[in-house]
C-alpha cells in the first residue's frame, strides 16, 4: 500500500467549497495543529504502513450538548460532493466487550460542533456469526438530536446496513452528498453499503471532522474532498 496521508481541504475552503473546483489533498500535519478535538486527544502515528492521525477518547466537555468524540479540520467547509478518506477503528484492549471500534466521519459540522452529520462503521460487527449484527456494520446519525438509539427504535434498519469489514484494518469510505441524499460506499464498491434518502438534520453545510466512538482505538488517513 502506498503511503497515505490526511489532508486538510485547502484554506480557500474556509470561504466554502463551490461548484467547479477539482479534488484536493494536502498534507495534514501529524499533530493538533489543523484540527481542533472535542472529547479527544490527536496524535500522529504510523499505523500498519501508514502515516496516519489517531483520535484517543479524552475527558468530556460538560458545555457541549453532547458527549460525542470529534476533532474538526480547521477552516474546511463543505456542502455538497464527495468526501473519501480510509479508516481503521477497532475496541481498545481495556474496552467493555460490547463495544465495536465505531469510527467515521462527521460532516456539516456547526460551529463548536453543537449539530453535526455522521457516516460511522462498527468493524467488529462485519464479519460476526450473528445475522442481527452484521445488519448494524454501517450508521448514519444527526447529533445531537437524532443518535443511532433513536433512529433504530423510531425506524428500524433505515439508517444502518450490513456491510463486509474487519476491525484495525484500513478500510476505505466514501461519502456522496448532493442534495438531501448522503450515501456511503465502502472500499471502492461501485454500489452504497447505505442510502439516506431524508437526512435528520437542517443543515446543508458545513465542517468536516474525524469521529470515533466510546471505546475505540481509531485511525485516519487520506482525505480527499471533490466539491461540486
Amino acid at each position: 500500500m502506498d503511503m497515505m496521508r490526511l489532508a486538510p481541504v485547502l484554506l480557500a475552503a474556509s470561504l466554502g467549497l463551490t461548484p467547479g473546483l477539482e479534488a484536493q489533498a494536502h498534507d495534514l500535519p501529524m499533530s493538533r495543529q489543523g484540527l481542533t478535538p472535542y472529547n479527544v486527544r490527536v496524535e500522529g502515528v504510523v499505523y500498519r504502513g501508514v502515516e496516519a492521525v489517531r483520535l484517543i477518547e479524552g475527558e468530556r466537555d460538560r458545555t457541549l450538548a453532547h458527549a460525542e468524540a470529534l476533532a474538526v479540520l480547521s477552516d474546511a467547509m463543505f456542502e455538497e460532493g464527495v468526501i473519501e478518506l480510509d479508516v481503521a477503528g477497532a475496541p481498545r484492549p481495556d474496552a467493555p466487550p460490547d463495544m465495536r471500534g465505531f469510527i467515521g466521519l462527521a460532516f456539516h459540522v456547526q460551529p463548536k460542533a453543537e449539530r453535526f452529520q455522521v457516516f460511522y462503521l462498527r468493524p467488529t460487527n462485519g464479519r460476526a456469526d450473528d445475522q442481527l449484527r452484521r445488519n448494524h456494520a454501517t450508521q448514519y446519525a444527526a447529533i445531537p438530536d437524532w443518535p443511532w438509539h433513536r433512529l433504530r427504535s423510531e425506524a428500524p434498519g433505515v439508517y444502518e446496513s450490513y456491510a463486509d469489514m474487519e476491525p484495525g484494518v484500513w478500510t476505505h469510505m466514501r461519502i456522496v452528498v448532493k442534495g438531501t441524499g448522503v450515501r456511503l460506499y465502502l472500499n471502492d464498491q461501485p454500489q452504497p453499503v447505505l442510502i439516506v434518502t431524508d437526512p435528520r438534520s437542517p443543515d446543508t453545510g458545513g465542517g468536516l471532522g474525524l469521529w470515533i466512538g466510546v471505546g475505540t482505538d481509531g485511525y485516519f488517513a487520506n482525505l480527499r474532498v471533490t466539491p461540486r
